[in-house]
């Protein structure tokens, strides 16, 4: 009896310690025991899930599925190293910074390394390994290699080369701008001090052309940093086209075209949905945040990081009484709606999105999935859930009103030529900021007073329209950009703030 007892424990010991990723290794499942540092061969898996279609490395797990655990002092030392040896070419060639977590299985710690597919031929080593049901394999042949990098080019059209393209041929503020946007995300960024040239190199837009034996910059190059004349003249029939249809739903009520640099188009984008969607006060514990930026910064970041630029098919954002909806052209991984408790995501172009994850413009792979379910039901209560769907065209269709409802409330900032019946100046935003500027603030204080992070939001949704409206003025017009400069209340915002509040009781 008491050998049955003994049996029935441990089989329950060892349940809870089964992973909840499977028990099985395949080619983009690997266990390996990691109880107090990197194991030796960490960077040979993730050097062919990046060769291959990518994977998930989960460290302090055995080949059986059974969780032997991470010591809870070490994670944090693991997790550094896996982020600084993922971006040091001396040990993974070209590097790409991977984003490792920590999570809980029973009593025990383990550490969850989710590895996307590159579009580019990454080493280690001075070798190339690549995947198999069986693990890692090294390959030396060329012509294996040669394949490898053919396919690659043929799912991966960011990474074509295009022979004569040269720096005079790209924007030179724009490497500027990146370098602000990175040490605004992290103050001391290895990339931020580089200059161009390099810049452009440890990113992945340089490739060598197999075709004439020579590096060259690549289509991901040019989409990023290269003048208007530039992007079109290589991919003329690249847009982004923002649409409002909410009177007008057959043409649209307003519109904005991008054919630009991905930097500032990721900026326009989100200028046209602060422009057009609401943004309801809420706070997460004791801090306010902006859901609609949580949301639609992950959906614009999508539409960008994920098109298929060579397409000539407009990737569009539309925004309706009741939904919003984002399409873009596609080269599919699989077809049908996404799981979001069940899916693997896949980059469509890597390089982009792991240069915009360094400026700030984008998180991890698969994070706007999760976010834009997590945060959807307090930004639109009883909308029900967004809908991702893969296929020729990528589409995300976010609902904005609860089921049955045929009438909503039409947004307070819809341009006057839209809806002269309402006024645009007044949005949620400028409200916030007015009831700040009584007592004349610089833009520093007012960011700090809003919790808010995103410098450039601020000014684009906060201070810009403000000023326009001559809502708020500045105390040093001569100078607008004085380290001094400090922003007061007009005579036009205070009797707006009075009736705004006497209309709202307070």
């Amino acid at each position: 009896m008491k050998g049955k007892k003994s049996i029935e424990e441990s089989a329950k010991k060892r349940e809870m310690h089964r992973t909840p990723f499977g028990d099985k290794e395949g080619l983009a499942l690997e266990f390996k025991r990691a109880t107090d540092k990197l194991p030796v061969n960490f960077f040979d898996t993730v050097c062919a899930f990046l060769n291959m279609d990518g994977g998930v490395i989960v460290l302090g797990v055995e080949d059986d599925g059974t969780v032997s655990g991470v010591n809870a002092d070490a994670i944090e030392r693991i997790k550094a190293d896996i982020a600084n040896l993922s971006n040091n070419p001396q040990k993974l060639d070209p590097p790409h910074l991977l984003f490792p977590h920590e999570e809980q299985v029973g009593d025990r710690w383990v550490i969850k390394v989710l590895v996307p597919a590159s579009s580019q031929v990454h080493q280690v080593g001075g070798s190339v390994f690549l995947r198999s049901e069986d693990g890692d394999y090294r390959i030396k042949d060329v012509n294996r290699l040669a394949g490898l990098m053919n396919r690659k080019l043929s799912f991966f059209t960011e990474q074509r080369v295009y022979p004569y393209l040269g720096m005079k041929d790209l924007d030179p503020a724009l490497f500027e701008k990146a370098k602000k946007l990175m040490l605004g995300r992290q103050p001391q960024h290895p990339w931020a001090n580089l200059p161009p040239e390099e810049l452009l190199k440890v990113a992945g837009f340089v490739r060598q052309d197999y075709s004439t034996g020579k590096p060259g910059y690549t289509l991901a190059a040019a989409l990023m940093f290269g003048y208007d004349t530039t992007i079109q003249s290589i991919v003329p029939g690249y847009k982004f086209d923002a649409l409002l249809r909410r009177r007008d739903t057959e043409r649209y009520d307003d519109r904005l075209i991008v054919r630009g640099n991905l930097i500032d188009a990721f900026d326009q984008l989100m200028g046209f949905v602060d422009k057009h969607l609401n943004d309801p006060f809420y706070m997460e514990g004791t801090t306010s945040i902006s859901l609609r930026s949580i949301i639609f910064r992950e959906l614009v970041a999508n539409i960008i990081a994920h098109r298929e630029y060579t397409s000539a098919a407009p990737a569009t954002m539309m925004i309706y009484t009741d939904r919003v909806e984002f399409k873009n052209p596609n080269v599919p991984h699989y077809h049908g709606r996404i799981d979001p408790g069940n899916f693997t995501p896949f980059p469509k172009n890597p390089t982009i999105c792991k240069f915009m994850i360094q400026i700030g413009r984008y998180e991890e792979l698969g994070s706007g999935v999760r976010k834009v379910n997590h945060y959807l039901p307090h930004y639109a209560p009883g909308a029900g859930k967004p809908v991702f769907e893969d296929g020729d065209m990528f589409k995300v269709t976010v609902p904005l009103v609860a089921a049955g409802t045929t009438k909503t409330k039409t947004s307070e900032q819809v341009t006057p030529e839209v809806t002269p019946e309402v006024t645009p100046e007044v949005t949620p935003e400028v409200m916030r900021l007015l009831s700040l500027c009584a007592t004349p603030r610089t833009r520093r204080e007012m960011q700090a007073s809003l919790q808010l992070k995103d410098d450039d939001h601020v000014r684009v949704a906060y201070v810009l329209p403000a000023l326009n409206a001559g809502l708020i003025e500045m105390t040093i017009p001569d100078k607008p950009t004085s380290r001094l400069q400090k922003y007061r209340l007009t005579d036009k915002g205070r009797a707006t703030l009075r009736q705004t509040n006497k209309e709202t009781g307070k």
